[in-house]
């Protein structure tokens, strides 16, 4: 496509079979390359065609909520009559989803054909429904919460809540983008009606009113606003108490931003959880600037560090990446960090290493043959060069001596 348009293609072709741009065609295919070659070489979104709808339209019909954001941002700004149509088409879609309007556009009562689809690097699922040769993505409810934030439509809180559990899934993208809508409100009132979920009798409510607590706390990084910050410690009632696992990993984490004995506590008393979403979370809620003299802290550490045998690798995980960042000066840390360099994933094996180097520790250096070759995830991660680091240290202090 991208040849033909170099070639002098109009990029508003008709195709004489469908009767419709070439756009909507790449629209209805969900083909998000080559809606975005047709863009560049200045498509427009905004046709209107015989039926009243327009390519941006019809993406939202279609579900797709990257590529209605494609061709809405295609015209910036958005003249203010299709904003306002835009806006409408999508609450009427949301409002119908993709199962109902298949059979409404079909005319078919057969059983629709589900395929869930992902999108690798942020981890997001949604669903493509088909029936009849047609093909709906069930992000509709994404895409009118989307719009209606960027257009400056505050949607009331209960009714965001409704979306987001149509789909009761923290990586689902409706639910994904209704938390990270109400999360960039960090206002008081969503602050509060979030917290009022987590009494809710239902775990899904108090899911998603733990996801959104947790976003609270950890701000807005495009802006650098966070003003629940310091409030994390707040949820540690909820912590005590939440009995589902999911929930509890998700108050946990929101744990690990605050800091005190009574937040050490709780993790500690999570440390032998039958889920090891819970468990991972454990050395996250204990402070990293150890305390070598404190009976108490010893005691703490050694708890944390039954973790080493733990056999869920995400929470040995979890255990490495903290000590590799706790500066106590108990030996126990360092042959825990050693232990952690014999382990399965390399991932571990890399930051046990690293966490050596870093304590000046001299068995970083025989602990780096271990890593063996380095696989294409961890190329270029930077505390690779810790040994080596480690090294020039001692090289210096040697000199300088």
């Amino acid at each position: 496509m991208r040849a033909l348009l170099a070639g002098g293609v109009d990029p508003d072709a008709f195709d004489d079979a469908e009767g419709v741009p070439v756009l909507c065609l790449a629209v209805a295919a969900h083909d998000e390359p080559l809606v975005e070659a047709l863009l560049e070489a200045g498509a427009d979104p905004l046709r209107r065609l015989p039926d009243g709808t327009t390519p941006l339209l019809r993406a939202v019909a279609a579900g797709s909520w990257r590529l209605t954001d494609t061709l809405a941002l295609g015209r910036v700004p958005l003249p203010f009559p299709d904003r306002e149509e835009l806006l409408a088409h999508a609450r009427h879609w949301a409002d119908t989803g993709a199962e109902a309007g298949l059979r409404r556009l079909t005319g078919l009562t057969g059983p629709v054909t589900r395929t869930r689809l992902e999108d690798a690097e942020i981890g997001w699922w949604w669903d493509a429904v088909s029936l009849g040769g047609l093909t709906l993505h069930d992000a509709h409810a994404a895409v009118i919460t989307d719009l209606e934030a960027r257009y400056g439509r505050r949607t009331p809180f209960d009714a965001l809540v409704e979306r987001a559990l149509a789909h009761p899934d923290r990586d689902h993208v409706v639910w994904s983008k209704v938390v990270f809508t109400l999360s960039r409100r960090l206002d008081e009132e969503t602050w509060q009606w979030s917290r009022d979920l987590l009494n809710h009798p239902d775990r899904h409510h108090r899911l998603f009113g733990a996801d959104v607590l947790l976003c609270l706390v950890l701000g807005d990084p495009m802006t650098g606003r966070d003003p629940f910050w310091d409030r994390a410690d707040q949820l540690l009632p909820w912590a005590e108490q939440e009995e589902d696992p999911e929930v509890l990993a998700v108050v946990l984490h929101a744990l690990t931003h605050a800091e005190g004995p009574e937040v050490e506590a709780v993790g500690l008393s999570y440390v032998t959880h039958p889920d090891p979403r819970v468990r991972s979370l454990v050395p996250g809620c204990l402070e990293v600037s150890g305390d070598g003299r404190s009976v108490a802290r010893r005691a703490s550490l050694a708890v944390v560090l039954t973790l080493v045998d733990d056999p869920d690798p995400d929470v040995r995980e979890a255990l490495c990446h903290w000590l590799r960042h706790y500066r106590g000066t108990e030996p126990e840390a360092g042959d825990a960090l050693l232990a952690l360099t014999h382990d399965a994933r390399q991932r571990i094996r890399v930051h046990a290493v690293s966490g050596l180097a870093v304590r000046d520790d001299p068995r970083c250096v025989a602990a780096e043959r271990r890593i063996g070759p380095v696989g294409e995830d961890l190329r270029g991660d930077e505390v690779l060069f810790d040994v080596w680091r480690y090294q020039e240290r001692q090289r210096r202090a040697a000199d300088a001596g």
